[in-house]
């Protein structure tokens, strides 16, 4: 027999906060940064830098320099609030949105670089005929890989959802 279990909001909404904080670090990101994105994707209204300490128990340190990088992703923002000297942040709840722009910046900051470092480091030489063609090729071959999964993200990121469900369902 299945029981339904009800979870209160602040349970759930706790919960939900530390998985996307989990799910954040398996991705490679900061879990606090991902805290913090979670909380803003929950919040009714802007928070300002005291509510998200308060709410998620961090420092002032922390919540600054993970609410800047949040920024730097392009996924949070400064919100005025009216009659409030304090700064406020929050983030877009479209959900397709978001997963757009974290691949823009993932691809700006992890595909293009290496991108960058593979193809300077295939114009090598040297005299073992061997080294340099095995290293070549690996070096090639990542580079085509590299490629494609650049190319296929500038399409994700300029598509809408209807194309990506399209694909999706192709698979």
């Amino acid at each position: 027999m299945n029981y339904i279990y009800h979870m209160n909001y602040p349970e759930a909404k706790d919960k939900f906060i530390q998985a996307w904080g989990n799910l954040g670090s398996s991705w490679g990101i900061n879990r606090s940064m991902a805290q913090i994105h979670a909380l803003l994707l929950l919040a009714t209204e802007p928070l300002s830098t005291e509510e998200i300490m308060d709410e998620l128990k961090m420092s002032r340190g922390n919540v600054n320099m993970n609410i800047r990088a949040l920024i730097d992703w392009g996924i949070v923002f400064k919100q005025h609030v009216p009659g409030e000297r304090k700064d406020f942040f929050a983030t877009g709840k479209d959900i397709w949105q978001l997963a757009r722009q974290v691949s823009r910046e993932r691809r700006r900051r992890e595909i293009e670089p290496i991108l960058t470092v593979l193809e300077e480091v295939h114009r090598v030489e040297g005299t073992n005929k061997e080294e340099i063609a095995e290293f070549r090729k690996v070096t090639g071959d990542l580079f085509d890989f590299s490629t494609k999964v650049d190319g296929m993200i500038d399409k994700f990121t300029k598509s809408d959802q209807g194309w990506f469900y399209k694909l999706l369902m192709k698979l």
